[in-house]
C-alpha cells in the first residue's frame, strides 16, 4: 500500500508517534495551533508505548510527577467522550503497601505533599488490603495507601484517542516515514529531512524515546538517556482475579500488580540492579520488539514478588516479558527547549512513567511551544538542568543499572547516587578525603557534605530520622556561628561575562543594578517574561566591561544558556566559562577576620574591607580574589582562587586555623546554616513560579533602575496590588525532635494554607527549621502570620511552628555587617 506524502512545510513537526508525540500533537490543536505534522517511522506506539503496563497512579516522589500524573488522569477519563476513541480506561484505584516502618515513614510523608495537590488518599490496615484484595498475603504489613481515583488505561488505546483528537483538530499523522535529519541553521531548527524528501519547520519535537539521544546528536543535543530491560510477569487465569481489582504496589519487594485480560495477573518488577540494553545502539528495525527474558537473572525477583500473592507460585506462567524502556540519568524527565539550538524541544526519558505523564507533559510542552515558556515550573524535568558530561555513554551505561529501580527504592533524603560517581573531583579531593570528607554528588562534582571525625566512617547511614551525620553537622554548624569554618564550594559555575554591551545586557536580564563600582557585587535574580524566578546570582564587576557570575553547580547548564541565549545579534557579548580556572573557598564565622588576617597583609576591617566588596589580597604566594559575602548569616569571605595555587592557599588556612577553631564543614552544615537565616536556594524556595515580592526579594528589584529589566512589569503588577496572597513564611518546629525535609503540608488554624519548600534541622535555634509559600486570599500579611496558630504535618502527625515573615536568627544582619 503506498505511503501518504507528507507536506513539504510545517511550522512544527513531531518525530515519534508513541503516546508522548501524540499528546503533544492533541494539546498542540487545542492551542489553535493546527500546522503540526507527527512523522512516526512504523506505526503509532511501535517503540515503548505497545507493551507498556498503563498504570495511572498519581502519587509520584516528586512535586512535578504528581502533578503531571493528575492532570493525564483527568485527561483519560474524558478522552474517550470526547474523540469516540475508547481509552480503556478504568478507575479501580491503588494500593501502596508499607511493610516496614521505614517505609510506613516514607508514605505518610508522600501522602501529605499528595494531599497538598488534591490528590486522594485513605490509609488503610491490613485487614481491609485483604478485603479488598483478598489474594494477597497482608500478615507482615503495617498497612496501605489506598487512592481511589488512580486506575489504569490501554496504552495504545489511549494513544490512538490522542491521535484522533489531534486530527480532529488539524494535526497531520503520517506513519512509516522514518526521519533521517533535522537541519539547523544559525543555532534554529530549519527542517527535517524523511526518507520522503524534506519538510520546512520552525519548531521540531523529539519524541523518539530510547532513540531520542541518538538523534540529538546528530544536531549536536544532549538527551542523557539510555535503554534498560524492563519485565512483567503474566500468569495463566486465576481463580478471583478480575478487572475491578485496584493496582497493588509493593515497592518493598520491587513490584506491582494488576489484573491482565480476563483473570490473570500481572506483575511488574522494577529491580534494583538492572540490565542496561542495546548499549551498541538501537537494532535496525527494531519495532513491537521484544527482548529475550534473563530467567537466571530475574528469578530471585520474581519468586520475591509472587511472594505477595502466594497462589501465584502455583499458577502457570503465560509469559515473563521484556521490552525496553529508556531511563535517565537522574531519574527525572527531559523536556524542553534545548539550550543550544532554538526551536529543538525534546519530551523523553520517562523512566517507565510515559503512559502516567503524557497527558501532562503535552499540556505543558505545547504551551512551551507555544508561548515561550511552560504553564508551571518544571525546572526538574527541564533538559537545561542535564550536563553534557551525563551523555557520555559508558556513564550512561553504568548509571542506568541503579536507575530503573530507583521507582521501588526508598526516596531517603539527602539520598546519594551509587553508580558512575567520580566524574569531577575537585582539585583538593584527596585533602578533603583525608579530613573525613563523606562525599556527594552535583552535577557530577564530588563535594564534602560532611566531615566524618577520627574513627568514624565517612558513609552514609540513611533514614527518615537523624542519620548518623546528625551530631557531626551540629558541630560544623556551631564552629561557623561561634567560630570559624571552611567550606571547599569550587563547585560553584563561574561565569565571565564580558564586552562593550555586558553592562546593558546583564542590567536587562538582573532585577538588581549591576552599574556598580569596579570591585562591588550585587545579589540578584534573573526573571522570566511572566515575572518569575529563573535564576539566583552573585554578579560582582571585575572592571568597566566584565563581570563575574556565580550560581550552583546544578544550574550550570540554565544560566549559562539563559545569558548567552538572550543576547541581541547587535550586542557585543561574550561568555565564558571559567569554573575549572577559579577554586572557591569560603571562610565564615566571627574569627574569619582575624584568621585571614594572619594569613594575608591585607586590611580586613570593616572600614576597609565593606560587605559587598571584591580585593585582590595576598595569600602566602598567592593573589587571591576575596569577595565579603555570605550565605551562613556570619561575617565571612568567598576566595577565589586559581586552581594552580588552591592547594597552597588551603594549606595557608589549616595551618593557621587551629590557632582559630577552624573546622572542615559540609554542604549540609551550610543547608542549616542558611535556612536558619532564611536564604532562599533555587529550585527548591524560588523558580520558574515565584515571584521575587512573593518570595520575599523584592529588595533586589531596581524598578527605577533605567531601561528596566525582563519581567519588570510583572513585579510591579505584584507591587500594585498590595500585600501578596501568597508569600514565602519562615518556620521553626517548636518540638526539637521532629525533622523537615520539604513538600509538608501547612496548616493555620486547622486549614490547610501551603506547604514547605525546603526544610533542614538548625542547631543554633534548636529544632527544625522550613521555609514554605503560605497563601491567603486577603494577603499574607505580617498580622496574619503573627495571629495564626500555624502546624506542619510530619509523618501524619502535626506539629506546632513559629512563623516568621523575618530571619529568625540575627534579624537585623548586625552579625553579617560586623
Amino acid at each position: 500500500m503506498a505511503r501518504k506524502q507528507h507536506p513539504s512545510q510545517a511550522q512544527i513537526v513531531i518525530i515519534g508517534g508513541g503516546i508522548i508525540g501524540c499528546s503533544i500533537a492533541y494539546h498542540l490543536t487545542k492551542l489553535g495551533r493546527k500546522d503540526v505534522v507527527v512523522l512516526e517511522r512504523d506505526q503509532l506506539t511501535s517503540g515503548t508505548t505497545w507493551h507498556a503496563a498503563g498504570l495511572i497512579t498519581t502519587l509520584r516522589h516528586t512535586e512535578n510527577e504528581t502533578r503531571l500524573a493528575k492532570y493525564s488522569q483527568e485527561l483519560y477519563k474524558n478522552l474517550e467522550a470526547e474523540t469516540g476513541q475508547a481509552t480503556g480506561f478504568m478507575q479501580v484505584g491503588s494500593i501502596q503497601l508499607a511493610s516496614s516502618k521505614v517505609r510506613l515513614q516514607e508514605m505518610r510523608r508522600g501522602c501529605a505533599m499528595a494531599k497538598c495537590f488534591g490528590v486522594e488518599f485513605e490509609e488503610i490496615s491490613p485487614q481491609q488490603i485483604r478485603d479488598t484484595w483478598p489474594l494477597a498475603h497482608t500478615e507482615d504489613l503495617h498497612c496501605g495507601f489506598f487512592f481511589p481515583n488512580d486506575g489504569r488505561a490501554n496504552p495504545t488505546d489511549t494513544t490512538q484517542a490522542l491521535a484522533k483528537g489531534a486530527r480532529m483538530g488539524g494535526a497531520e499523522i503520517y506513519e512509516h516515514v522514518s526521519v533521517a535529519e533535522v537541519l539547523i541553521d544559525k543555532g534554529r531548527v530549519k527542517g527535517v529531512v524523511t526518507d520522503q524528501g524534506c519538510i520546512d519547520c520552525e519548531v521540531v519535537v523529539n519524541c523518539t524515546g530510547m532513540w531520542a539521544r541518538d538523534l540529538g546528536l546528530q544536531s549536536g543535543v544532549d538527551i542523557p538517556l539510555h535503554a534498560a530491560e524492563h519485565y512483567y510477569l503474566i500468569t495463566e487465569n486465576i481463580e478471583g482475579m478480575h478487572n475491578r481489582l485496584p493496582i497493588l504496589r509493593d515497592p518493598d519487594r520491587r513490584a506491582y500488580y494488576r489484573e491482565e485480560g480476563g483473570g490473570k495477573l500481572m506483575i511488574g518488577l522494577f529491580e534494583d540492579v538492572a540490565a542496561p540494553w542495546a548499549k551498541g545502539g538501537v537494532p535496525e528495525g527494531f519495532s513491537f520488539g521484544e527482548i529475550p527474558p534473563d530467567w537466571d537473572r530475574m528469578m530471585p525477583y520474581l519468586e520475591k514478588a509472587m511472594g505477595r500473592v502466594p497462589v501465584s507460585e502455583d499458577s502457570g506462567i503465560q509469559i515473563l516479558f521484556c521490552g525496553p524502556e529508556s531511563f535517565t540519568a537522574d531519574h527525572n524527565y527531559i523536556m524542553g527547549e534545548a539550550p543550544n539550538v532554538g526551536g529543538y524541544f525534546v519530551a523523553a526519558g520517562f523512566n517507565s512513567l510515559g503512559i502516567l505523564s503524557a497527558g501532562g507533559v503535552g499540556h505543558v510542552l505545547s504551551q512551551w511551544i507555544a508561548e515561550g515558556y511552560p504553564p508551571m515550573d518544571v525546572f526538574d524535568a527541564d533538559i537545561r538542568r542535564t550536563q553534557p558530561f551525563q551523555n557520555n555513554k559508558k556513564y550512561l551505561i553504568d548509571r542506568t543499572v541503579e536507575s530503573l529501580g530507583l521507582v521501588y527504592r526508598n526516596h531517603w533524603p539527602f539520598r546519594q547516587f551509587e553508580t558512575a560517581r567520580g566524574v569531577k573531583k575537585l582539585v583538593l579531593h584527596d585533602r578533603l578525603q583525608a579530613a573525613g570528607g563523606c562525599f556527594g554528588e552535583s552535577a557530577g562534582w564530588e563535594r564534602p557534605n560532611w566531615y566524618a571525625p577520627p574513627g568514624v566512617e565517612p558513609r552514609y547511614e540513611y533514614s527518615w530520622d537523624r542519620q548518623n551525620w546528625f551530631d557531626y553537622v551540629g558541630e560544623e554548624h556551631q564552629a561557623v556561628r561561634e567560630r570559624v569554618g571552611l567550606f571547599e564550594q569550587s563547585s560553584f559555575s563561574k561565569l565571565l561575562v564580558q564586552g562593550r554591551d555586558a553592562l546593558a545586557h546583564l542590567n536587562w536580564l538582573a532585577t538588581n543594578n549591576v552599574d556598580i563600582a569596579v570591585g562591588r557585587s550585587v545579589y540578584t535574580q534573573f526573571l522570566n517574561a511572566r515575572g518569575g524566578i529563573e535564576a539566583d546570582i552573585t554578579i560582582t564587576r571585575m572592571d568597566e566591561e566584565s563581570f563575574l557570575l556565580v550560581t550552583p553547580a546544578f544550574t550550570h547548564t540554565h544560566v549559562f544558556h539563559w545569558i548567552k541565549g538572550q543576547i541581541p545579534d547587535d550586542r557585543n557579548v561574550v561568555v565564558t566559562d571559567i569554573t575549572c580556572t577559579l577554586g572557591m573557598l569560603n571562610v565564615q564565622g566571627p574569627a574569619s577576620r582575624e584568621l585571614l588576617s594572619s594569613i594575608s597583609d591585607a586590611d580586613f576591617s570593616h572600614e576597609a574591607f565593606p560587605f559587598g566588596a571584591m580585593q585582590r589580597i595576598n595569600v602566602g604566594y598567592s593573589q587571591v580574589d576575596a569577595l565579603r559575602i555570605t550565605y551562613c548569616g556570619e561575617l565571612g569571605w568567598e576566595l577565589y582562587v586559581p586552581t594552580e595555587y588552591l592547594q597552597q592557599v588551603y594549606d595557608d588556612l589549616i595551618q593557621a586555623g587551629d590557632a582559630f577553631g577552624l573546622r572542615h564543614c559540609g554542604y549540609h552544615a551550610l543547608n542549616s546554616l542558611r535556612i536558619e537565616k532564611a536564604y532562599r536556594e533555587f529550585a527548591h524556595d524560588i523558580g520558574g513560579d515565584d515571584s521575587p515580592i512573593e518570595a520575599g526579594l523584592g529588595f533586589t528589584c531596581k524598578l527605577d533602575k533605567p531601561g528596566g529589566f525582563l519581567g519588570m512589569d510583572k513585579v510591579q503588577e505584584k507591587k500594585a496590588g498590595g500585600v501578596p496572597s501568597r508569600r514565602l513564611v519562615q518556620f521553626l518546629l517548636e518540638d526539637p525532635q521532629p525533622l523537615l525535609y520539604h513538600a509538608e503540608p501547612i496548616y493555620r488554624d486547622g486549614e490547610l494554607v501551603g506547604y514547605t519548600t525546603s526544610g533542614m534541622y538548625g542547631y543554633t535555634l534548636g529544632g527544625a527549621v522550613g521555609l514554605g509559600y503560605v497563601n491567603a486570599s486577603d494577603g499574607v500579611t505580617k498580622a496574619y502570620v503573627e495571629s495564626g496558630r500555624f502546624e506542619i504535618e510530619v509523618e501524619g502527625t502535626r506539629y506546632a511552628a513559629r512563623a516568621s515573615l523575618s530571619p529568625m536568627y540575627d534579624p537585623g544582619n548586625k552579625r553579617v555587617r560586623c
